[in-house]
């Protein structure tokens, strides 16, 4: 397993863990992906729409609406969740040590102004999991708060090929991204920052 550049309340934060051919072939998997979950608006469980698009592969996706946050086993349109592509799998059996898989890869994509509010992820079943975050595209100003909400934080930002790991202690810690330098990579052709979160869930 390889040594995280930093550890930040918790949070192991590997730089540069992805090179540009890797971030590159990635993209080319992901973009399959797309082609039969595309990209959607999720609605909170307020009735507000979110600034980020997103979809999933794997097992599960995770959905939100009226009904509130939770893993489905299709896309809103029908059709079951891609695979997981092999290149997650992989990384994230290199950066865990953990044979198994995760069931779901969430995907979400920040364009220009979208952000994330401060959140926990606790839709799981089971806390002893890890969380691994892969950042691919514009840098975003990632914030790490407390299991409680509010408090001080202390935020970082992440640049493409950057890989973070929740866990531990820290699984249940709120997090966020503020914001994004719209433009500041050339990974997407229309720019923007894209996230994959994968995820244990049963």
């Amino acid at each position: 397993m390889p040594t995280p550049t930093l550890r930040l309340r918790g949070f192991d934060i590997y730089k540069g863990c992805l090179d540009t051919d890797a971030q590159t072939a990635l993209i080319g998997a992901l973009r399959d992906v797309l082609r039969t979950a595309p990209l959607f608006s999720p609605m909170t469980r307020f009735g507000k729409k979110m600034s980020v698009r997103m979809t999933s592969a794997g097992k599960y996706g995770w959905y939100s609406d009226g009904r509130g946050y939770r893993y489905e086993p299709a896309h809103p349109n029908g059709t079951p969740w891609p695979p997981i592509p092999d290149q997650v799998l992989t990384l994230w059996h290199e950066i865990t040590g953990h044979d198994r898989m995760p069931d779901c890869c969430l995907i979400n994509y920040y364009g220009e102004g979208a952000r994330m509010g401060m959140h926990q992820d606790r839709d799981e079943a089971d806390f002893t999991w890890p969380v691994l975050s892969i950042s691919l595209g514009d840098d975003g100003l990632f914030r790490i708060g407390n299991e409680e909400r509010g408090g001080k934080t202390e935020s970082i930002w992440l640049e493409s090929g950057d890989v973070v790991v929740m866990g531990g202690a820290a699984r249940l810690t709120h997090h966020g991204v503020d914001r994004i330098r719209f433009g500041s990579s050339r990974l997407l052709p229309k720019g923007g920052r894209i996230n994959l979160t994968c995820r244990v869930v049963d």
